[in-house]
């Protein structure tokens, strides 16, 4: 799920990205588009055990489809 376009589906680019305070951002794109859309719930504060760690919880949401969203 996008807070741009809403859910999208397919081959998709996921990028998980440090911000200021703390926190991450976290985008999705059609692989090979030149469009980010943020994942709804980003960004969202950088758990402790990492931005690759987060990373990992997003990609296994987005698998399981449903209109994912970034994990809280």
């Amino acid at each position: 799920m996008t807070d741009d376009v809403g859910v999208i589906t397919g081959d998709l680019t996921v990028a998980t990205s440090a911000l200021p305070g703390g926190k991450a951002r976290v985008d999705v794109q059609y692989t090979g588009a030149e469009e980010w859309y943020t994942l709804t719930g980003s960004p969202v504060p950088v758990p402790e055990d990492g931005l690759a760690a987060l990373h990992g919880r997003v990609l296994d949401r987005i698998r399981e489809g449903g209109a994912a969203e970034v994990p809280r």
